[in-house]
């Protein structure tokens, strides 16, 4: 990978100064080069990873396997991205296994969920079954862990 885009993976809050100086380019160059990865959508956007516990924000979130009859001409492709495009899902991976797809869901409730499954993903004809996991705390986001605890520190190594 390159080390701009890694540095930025690591954290999306470098400036373009702290970049430069930590890949030994001028500043206007990492600009221009990050433009660049803009412009041809290999970066798609900046996010802060929140800790939701602490803001207290009350949301239900999902996993749900999705069983799919593929499409003839388009294979999972045009379905998975009918899928994903619902406001609900927030992320949508094709895999292997028992299942086809795997959507990340959320919601207000779990009505919400609930209804999100039966009305919208549940009645495409090419779904042939689905199986729906409710997260219930999380403890580690994007490579982060959530906890301030001592448990944060590495595992030992045992002989």
């Amino acid at each position: 990978m390159e080390p701009l885009l890694k540095l930025l993976r690591e954290n999306a809050s470098y400036s373009s100064t702290q970049l430069a100086q930590l890949l030994g380019m001028e500043e206007s160059e990492v600009k221009n080069r990050i433009q660049a990865l803009e412009d041809d959508r290999t970066i798609l956007g900046y996010m802060a990873l929140i800790n939701d516990e602490k803001i207290q924000v009350d949301r239900v979130r999902a996993v749900i396997e999705v069983k799919l009859t593929p499409e003839r001409e388009g294979g999972f492709n045009h379905l998975a991205s009918r899928i994903a495009r619902h406001r609900e899902v927030t992320a949508c991976y094709l895999m292997s296994g028992s299942y086809d797809l795997l959507a990340f869901v959320e919601g207000e409730s779990l009505k919400d969920v609930a209804s999100f499954v039966s009305e919208k993903l549940s009645t495409l004809q090419e779904v042939v079954s689905t199986s729906t996991h409710f997260m219930l705390k999380p403890y580690k986001e994007h490579g982060m862990l959530l906890a301030s605890d001592e448990s944060n520190q590495r595992l030992r190594v045992a002989p």
